[in-house]
Formats: C-alpha cells, sequence, structure tokens
C-alpha cells in the first residue's frame, strides 16, 4: 500500500486550452515532467484524473481522451517519468448528449475517480493528495478524504516540491 498524487489534467499538468484533445493541441505545463519524476521519486503512485466535458458535448469521443491519455504517458516516459493511472468521467448533467447528458459520481466535484482508483489499486488515503487548478477539483479531494492543492499556474515542479517539502 502507498500513498497517490492525484493530478488534474488540463490545467496542471497540460495548459485548459479549451477541450484539449489532440496531443498537437497540449502545452504541457512548465516544469510538469520534473514534477512527475520528483512524485515517483517520493514514492507516490501518480494519478491523473479528469472531467473531460468535450466528450458529452460531442466535441470528441472516448477513444481521443485515450489515445491522449497514452501519448501523455508516451512524453511522460521519454522524460524519464511515470504516469501510473488514468481516470476521466465524459459525462455532463446538463450539457451532454444522449448518453454522456447524465449526473455521475465521478464527475469532479464527486470523488468518483479517486475513490475507485483508491479501491483498484494497493493505495491508501492516508499521504495521498490532489493537485488541481479549480475549486471543482478541491471539492472532489475534500469529498475523498484527501488534501487538495490549488495549482495556480508557473512551474509545476517548483508547485510540487512546496508540498512535499
Amino acid at each position: 500500500m502507498r500513498s497517490a498524487a492525484f493530478l488534474d489534467r488540463d490545467g496542471v499538468l497540460i495548459a485548459d486550452t479549451g477541450y484539449p484533445h489532440r496531443p498537437e493541441q497540449a502545452q504541457v505545463t512548465p516544469g510538469a515532467w520534473a514534477a512527475v519524476r520528483r512524485l515517483n521519486a517520493a514514492g507516490l503512485f501518480v494519478a491523473v484524473v479528469t472531467n473531460q466535458a468535450g466528450v458529452a458535448r460531442g466535441l470528441y469521443d472516448e477513444a481521443q481522451v485515450a489515445a491522449m491519455h497514452l501519448w501523455l504517458r508516451a512524453q511522460a516516459a521519454a522524460a524519464g517519468a511515470r504516469l501510473d493511472a488514468f481516470a476521466h468521467c465524459p459525462f455532463h448533467p446538463t450539457e451532454g448528449q444522449g448518453r454522456y447528458r447524465r449526473d455521475s459520481p465521478r464527475r469532479k466535484p464527486g470523488p468518483g475517480m479517486i475513490e475507485d482508483l483508491l479501491r483498484f489499486f494497493p493505495l491508501r488515503r492516508d499521504g495521498s493528495f490532489l493537485v488541481g487548478d479549480r475549486d471543482t477539483d478541491l471539492q472532489a479531494a475534500a469529498a475523498a478524504g484527501i488534501p487538495g492543492h490549488r495549482f495556480p499556474g508557473g512551474d509545476l515542479d517548483a508547485f510540487v516540491a512546496g508540498i512535499l517539502a
């Protein structure tokens, strides 16, 4: 059992440029891979938890989410960093289309993605935390019973170093 660092994707690992879903749209945050290496070195499980309302809105599909996550994992690995898991929520309660228009406990501010990862992997809540850029991220962390840290932008590695200090 080990603790986990849960990272939001858009606004933390990559810039939130408005539903980025293709690698060529991704602008990796300064210090992102150094931050992930730091978390790896600290023995933390590193998981990405991301709302993907663009799926619900019909802008892209879940296969594109998976492809983006494979690309991010490869970019991290090329930089000597390891992303252990990804969780996403494709639903939206009011803006979704078809089967994607619904409430979901996985959608932040709900804790579902965090809770699922805590159950699926040998993780402990104690010592785990979330880094996000929105109130909904911090609310999800609180609902899951872990600390949440708001990333204001800038160098993600410096921010993570402050959390671990």
